[in-house]
């Protein structure tokens, strides 16, 4: 207690001196509550790309960005970059069923299963498709690691666990232990799978490793699909016919059926030895009718011009979409408005883009970017990324923000995941600077690093985190700050529960966006260029960036 108490304190006062020596009055909470306020509002209709609640979107960020005095920093002289969509959705409610030898299942699609597809087809018609156990579906040649050991998958649907082998093992093994790389998060599960000719791919939902519940699997499993815009071939060659996710209690009753115990199968698979097992006497037969729009979102992109460097650049982001409008919940409400998830986010960079405007011209060009399609798969960053307006080598940084805390202030600030780059280090030093520290994730086994519009950037080479709350609250330490952690994911994650309400305490909002701007400060005005440190596995990119820069 003692230590939080002093934490306090020196928070308190760096808070305080904080709001002299800002330019244009420094971070202001009010209007970082106004702002999420407003984004997560009933007419917004929960932010979803392509609709008429992007255009409200949209319109307010050029609205503030404008009125902060930032030029447009989108194509052509725009204050957007627009991001060529497909949206899929399904015509009706797709049907599935169980073929367990001893007569047929009826699956009921998001109690019992999440199916979709994006392979650019109006009718998905799978009779009786064999299954086939794959383990945790990695291929992973580095560590040692095949899961698929030459199993010939053309018709036929892999069943797979999601994480990795060594998340639920006693010792670290191949993997990071606890701490999951890419190859647990389920977009790699289904492009492995692609690239192996599955007939489909079904993830076994297990919340502990996939760090949500059903209810949020059933919430994004039951929206429209959005895909960046591809020839017919490469889209064929991207996707499965048939993806999603199986509730656990059902695939424990298929492995049964099969003669199988899918808990033993799991503990195999943990093991690099596993092989995958063929579920025999056990088949799925699914039709899903599709509707292909293609259809345009946006980015909102404004920029502040540099000075000395103004070739140089760093970029502030945060995504501005949420799920729109779903099924209703308990209560009703249909409207899952995103308030934490990113309405903070975006506060954030706005308020960030109207002090850095207020200031003195920075050395480097400012990018303050809001970007689209981030829950249907970092779409909108992942195509900023292949479209900057400056070449990536001469980004210095990224600074993404996501799911900043309404329950106050804490004594510390965290970053997602485990990035192994320099940055981390830059926000510890400037969170000591304001009397508080820095957290490295205490969640690694969420995969929170390949969870973020960062990782778009991050893969390509350039230096890039995604900045997050703490969880040593200022009002109750640690112990409360996890618990309103773990209740927000448990409750409200991506439902109708995550909005805005008159109790929000805006004083955390203010605190962690504080930080963003000292670190931003220092890039914006620094000859220092961000470094992958040892053990990442972008480092490889971002030193070809390196010499592309230095010719």
């Amino acid at each position: 207690m003692h230590i939080v108490l002093l934490s306090s304190c020196l928070f308190a006062g760096g808070l305080a001196h904080a709001a002299n020596d800002l330019p244009g009055g420094g971070i202001d909470p009010q209007a970082l509550d106004r702002h999420v306020q407003v984004l997560a509002s009933e007419a917004f209709e929960g932010r979803a790309p392509a609709s008429a609640g992007e255009q409200r979107t949209v319109d307010y960020l050029i609205e503030q960005f404008s009125a902060a005095g930032l030029q447009p920093g989108g194509e052509d002289g725009r204050w957007v970059q627009e991001v060529p969509l497909v949206r899929v959705s399904t015509r009706q409610t797709p049907t599935a069923r169980l073929h367990l030898g001893h007569g047929v299942r009826e699956l009921v699609n998001g109690q019992d299963i999440t199916l979709q597809s994006l392979q650019p087809q109006d009718q998905i018609t799978l009779d009786q498709a064999p299954l086939v156990f794959i383990g945790y579906g990695i291929d992973a040649p580095e560590r040692g690691w095949d899961d698929y050991k030459q199993q010939d998958l053309r018709g036929k649907i892999a069943i797979v666990l999601i994480n990795d082998a060594d998340f639920h093992a006693e010792q670290p093994g191949a993997f990071d232990g606890r701490a999951v790389t890419y190859y647990g998060r389920w977009t790699y599960k289904y492009e492995e799978a692609a690239r192996r000719g599955a007939a489909g791919v079904l993830i076994v939902h297990d919340t502990a490793a996939a760090a949500y519940p059903w209810a949020t699997v059933r919430a994004s499993g039951t929206s429209p699909l959005f895909d960046i815009q591809r020839p017919p071939a490469e889209a064929m060659a991207a996707h499965t016919p048939l993806r999603g996710w199986i509730e656990p209690g059902v695939a424990r009753e298929l492995f049964a059926a099969a003669g199988q115990d899918l808990d033993q199968l799991s503990r195999q698979a943990m093991q690099a030895d596993f092989v995958p097992v063929a579920l025999a006497g056990v088949a799925l037969s699914a039709e899903l009718a599709l509707l292909h729009e293609p259809v345009r979102s946006r980015n909102v992109v404004a920029r502040l011009d540099g000075g000395s460097h103004a070739g140089e650049a760093v970029v502030f982001s945060a995504h501005w979409d949420s799920y729109g409008i779903g099924q209703p919940d308990a209560q009703g409400r249909t409207v899952r408005p995103g308030a934490v998830d990113n309405a903070t986010g975006v506060a954030a960079v706005l308020e960030l883009a109207r002090v850095f405007a207020a200031g003195p011209q920075p050395q480097r060009s400012l990018y303050f970017v809001a970007f689209t399609a981030e829950e249907k798969g970092l779409l909108g960053a992942s195509y900023f990324a292949a479209h900057p307006p400056v070449p990536l080598a001469q980004v210095a940084a990224v600074l993404n923000i996501e799911m900043f805390s309404p329950d106050g202030a804490t004594a510390d600030i965290a970053s997602w995941g485990r990035g192994r780059v320099s940055l981390e280090q830059d926000l510890a030093g400037v969170a000591s600077a304001r009397g508080r520290y820095y957290s490295p994730d205490p969640d690694l086994e969420a995969g929170f690093f390949y969870r973020a519009d960062h990782f778009a950037f991050a893969r390509l080479g350039v230096p890039a985190i995604t900045i997050g709350a703490g969880l040593d609250a200022l009002d109750g330490g640690l112990e409360r700050g996890r618990a309103r952690r773990q209740a927000y994911f448990a409750n409200c994650y991506h439902q109708a529960c995550d909005g805005w309400t008159p109790d929000w305490n805006a004083a955390g909002l203010a605190a962690d966006t504080l930080l963003v701007y000292d670190l931003g400060l220092r890039l914006a005005n620094s000859r220092d260029w961000p470094q992958w440190q040892g053990g990442s596995e972008f480092a490889a990119a971002r030193h070809a960036s390196n010499d592309q820069r230095a010719n």
